[in-house]
C-alpha cells in the first residue's frame, strides 16, 4: 500500500497486507512486524518503520480498524433539503452484453438437463438423492436443485470462504483447494490476509481489542457465557432490561424488546401484529424474513414497485376503496412494510414520501432498519435521523445488531402498549432463548459509544425537595441526545473517547466518506452501480454469471488480495448478477483507493464499464479529486 510522505496528513501508518504481496509502491520500504500482531504468529501483516506522532497512539490493531487521523476524509451522512430523492432506475448495459448473458443461461439450462437425463441412466449412483428408490420418493427435487448443482457449485470457491479471527478491516482466510470440481474442499494449512469488503461491519466494531471488547470480557467474567441466568427461569437479567431501555432511547421510541436472531425478529413479530382480515403492503424487494413472516401471519399481502411512491399511492387507493376480497368489508388494519436500506440494491427508502402518504391514508408503518440503523444519519440513528424525521411518527421500528454494532440478534421498538403486547404474543420472546450476556454487553457498549454517555446526575441533598425524573438533567431522553449514565451497568467503564461519543462520531463520519467515495468513484470510472451515494452497500453490476466468478477470483488473486461478495440469481433477477462492496468505518482512504484501482483494472479486462455518465474520469483523477467527489450533490 502507499506509504504517506511527510506532507501527507492522511492517516497514520499505511500497511501492506502481506510482505510477500507488496505492490510496486512498497518495494523500496523497510518493513517490520507490527507489535499489535505479536500474539498471532500466523499473521504476516507488517508496518513501515515510521515513528508515530501524537495523533497515532491507538488501542486497536490496524488489521481490525484502520488508523486515519486526516479530518479531510470525513463526511456527515444527512439528507440535504435541496437534494432530490431520485427514484430507483435499473440501468441496462448494451445489447452485446445482454445477449451473451441470456445465451449463457440458455446453454446452461439445455446442457444441464441433458447431463441430468443421461446421468440418471448411466451414473445413477451420483443421482441417487434425486431419484425414487425402493418405494421412497426422491429426497431432493432435481428441478428445485438445478441452479445449485449446475451453476452455484461451479463457483462455490467464491462463497462460504472459511476465515479465522476478527472480520474487521482485513480478514484472515484459510486457504483451500478442491479436487472434485467444487463438490468438496480441503484446507491447505496456509492462510491469506486480505482486505475485507464482504462483512456488514459498518462501524468497525468487529474488534478483538478496544473499549467494547474490554467491556465484553468483563461481562463474561461477571455473567458467564450462558444465555440464561441460573437464577431466573425466563433467562432475563438486568442486562436484558438495560439493553432494551437503551435501544428504545437510541431509536427514539417509548419501549423496545430484543430477540436473539435477526431473521426471527421479523418472521415471529409480523404474525403477532397482523392476521386474517388484515392487509400487508410490502415493497417488492423486501427481505425474505419479511415475506416469510407475512406468510405465517395469514394476512393478505399486496406489493408495490420498489420505492415508487406513485405505485404505492395507486395501490392504497385501490385496497382502501375495495376492502377485503369477496366481502368488501374494511380491512381490520393496513400495515406498510419497507426497509430503511435495501441490502441488494443499496437504495434508501423514500421516507419523506411515505410519511406524506401515511398522513393522508392512515396506515401503520413498519420500517426494517437491519442495514440502516447505526450506519445512516448524522447521529447513526438510521433513516429517520438521515431524513430528520421524528421516529415517534413511525409505528414500528425493527433493526438488528449484527451489522453496525458487531453483536447478534434484533429488536422491535414502538409504543409501550405495543411492545407490552408483543412480549406476550411474539414467538421470539415466548419460545426462544434469550440473548447471551456477552452479546448484550457488546450491544450496550457499542450503542452507548455512538450516543455518548452523559455524566452521572448528582444526588439531591436530604434537605432538598425530591425532583421528578423530568426535572433531572440527563434522565429524560431527548432525541438524539446522549444516553444517561444510568442506562449503562455500573461496572461498565468505557474509555473517555467512547464515553464522550467522540469516537462514535468519528466512525460515523468515516463510514459516510468511504461509502460516498467508493460509490461516486465507481460511477466516474464508468461502472453501472445501484444504490444511494450514502449507502455503505455499493452494488456493481456484472450481469454475466461467468464474470461473477472471474471478478471474485481476480480480486482475491491480486498482490493485495481483496475479498468481495458476488450475488446472482435467485437473490437477484436472472441477468442482474453483481458484486456488493460493504464499506466500513474501519477502512482507510488508502483502502478505498486500492479497491478503486482493482476495479478499474478488472473492469477493463472484463468489459464492465457501461455506465451512462457525462464525463468519465481516469483512476488518477478519481484518486486526486476524492474530496470533490464526496461533496458533489450528484454525479452527472
Amino acid at each position: 500500500m502507499r506509504i504517506p510522505d511527510d506532507d501527507d496528513a492522511a492517516s497514520d501508518t499505511s500497511l501492506s497486507i502481506r510482505s510477500s504481496l507488496r505492490t510496486e509502491d512498497d518495494s523500496s520500504t523497510t518493513y517490520s512486524r507490527s507489535p499489535d500482531d505479536s500474539d498471532d504468529p500466523s499473521d504476516e501483516l507488517v508496518t513501515p518503520l515510521q515513528p508515530p506522532n501524537s495523533t497515532q497512539q491507538f488501542t486497536t490493531r490496524h488489521t481490525e480498524f484502520g488508523h486515519c487521523a486526516n479530518e479531510d476524509y470525513r463526511h456527515v451522512s444527512a439528507f440535504k433539503p435541496t437534494a432530490k430523492i431520485v427514484p430507483f432506475v435499473e440501468e441496462d448495459p448494451p445489447y452485446y452484453i445482454l445477449l451473451p448473458t441470456y445465451f449463457s443461461y440458455i446453454m446452461l439450462i439445455i446442457f444441464g438437463h441433458i447431463r441430468d437425463f443421461f446421468g440418471k441412466r448411466f451414473r445413477s449412483q451420483s443421482y441417487r438423492h434425486l431419484m425414487p428408490s425402493n418405494g421412497y420418493a426422491a429426497m431432493n427435487s432435481d428441478f428445485d436443485s438445478f441452479y445449485t448443482r449446475r451453476l452455484k457449485q461451479r463457483m462455490d470457491d467464491c462463497f462460504s470462504r472459511p476465515i479465522t479471527g476478527v472480520p474487521g478491516r482485513t480478514v484472515m482466510l484459510l486457504d483451500r483447494v478442491s479436487h472434485d470440481n467444487k463438490l468438496s474442499f480441503n484446507l491447505t494449512g496456509s492462510k491469506t490476509r486480505a482486505l475485507n469488503t464482504a462483512s456488514y461491519n459498518y462501524l468497525g466494531f468487529a474488534q478483538a481489542e478496544g473499549g467494547c471488547a474490554d467491556a465484553v470480557e468483563e461481562g463474561i467474567r461477571r455473567y458467564g457465557m450462558s444465555s440464561c441466568s441460573p437464577r431466573l427461569e425466563a433467562g432475563t437479567t438486568d442486562l436484558h432490561q438495560q439493553a432494551e431501555a437503551l435501544v428504545a432511547k437510541f431509536v427514539g421510541e417509548e419501549d423496545a424488546m430484543i430477540a436473539s436472531m435477526g431473521f426471527a425478529t421479523n418472521s415471529t413479530t409480523l404474525p403477532a401484529l397482523v392476521g386474517k382480515g388484515c392487509l400487508v403492503i410490502s415493497d417488492e424487494l423486501n427481505h425474505a424474513s419479511i415475506r416469510f413472516g407475512v406468510r405465517l401471519s395469514g394476512a393478505n399481502v399486496r406489493t408495490f414497485k420498489h420505492n415508487d411512491m406513485g405505485s404505492l399511492e395507486a395501490l392504497l387507493r385501490e385496497v382502501i376503496s375495495q376492502g377485503q376480497p369477496r366481502t368488501h368489508r374494511p380491512w381490520k388494519k393496513i400495515l406498510l412494510i419497507v426497509e430503511g436500506l435495501y441490502s441488494m440494491e443499496g437504495t434508501l427508502v423514500n421516507l419523506p414520501g411515505i410519511m406524506e402518504l401515511k398522513q393522508k391514508y392512515k396506515f401503520y408503518l413498519y420500517v426494517d432498519e437491519a442495514h440502516s440503523i447505526g450506519a445512516l444519519g448524522p447521529h447513526g440513528r438510521g433513516v429517520a435521523d438521515y431524513f430528520s424525521i421524528d421516529p415517534a411518527q413511525i409505528d414500528i421500528l425493527m433493526g438488528t445488531f449484527t451489522k453496525s454494532f458487531g453483536a447478534a440478534g434484533g429488536y422491535i421498538a414502538g409504543s409501550r402498549a405495543l411492545i407490552s403486547q408483543l412480549r406476550r404474543r411474539s414467538h421470539a420472546t415466548c419460545y426462544s432463548e434469550s440473548v447471551s450476556p456477552a452479546v448484550l454487553t457488546q450491544i450496550i457498549a457499542s450503542m452507548g459509544s455512538i450516543m455518548g454517555i452523559s455524566p452521572p446526575v448528582p444526588q439531591p441533598a436530604m434537605s432538598d425537595p425530591p425532583k421528578s425524573s423530568a426535572d433531572v438533567r440527563g434522565e429524560m431522553y431527548v432525541y438524539p441526545g446522549p444516553a444517561p449514565a444510568s442506562a449503562l451497568p455500573t461496572w461498565m467503564n468505557l474509555p473517555p473517547q467512547l464515553k464522550d461519543g467522540s469516537e462514535g462520531r468519528t466512525r460515523l463520519r468515516r463510514l459516510a466518506f468511504n461509502s460516498r467515495y467508493l460509490s461516486r468513484g465507481l460511477k466516474k470510472l464508468g461502472f453501472i452501480t445501484y444504490g444511494h451515494a450514502d449507502s455503505p452497500i455499493v452494488p456493481l453490476l456484472l450481469f454475466n454469471p461467468g464474470k461473477m466468478v472471474l471478478f471474485s477470483r481476480l480480486m482475491l488473486a491480486r498482490k493485495l488480495p481483496i475479498i468481495v461478495v458476488v450475488v446472482g440469481y435467485p437473490a437477484t433477477p436472472l441477468i442482474s448478477g453483481r458484486v456488493r462492496f460493504c464499506m466500513s468505518a474501519a477502512h482507510t482512504k488508502e483502502d478505498v483507493d486500492f479497491i478503486l484501482k482493482a476495479c478499474d483494472e478488472i473492469g477493463d479486462l472484463l468489459d464492465l464499464k457501461h455506465g451512462h455518465v457525462k464525463e468519465r474520469w481516469s483512476i488518477e483523477e478519481v484518486l486526486r479529486r476524492s474530496g470533490e467527489l464526496v461533496e458533489m450533490e450528484e454525479v452527472e
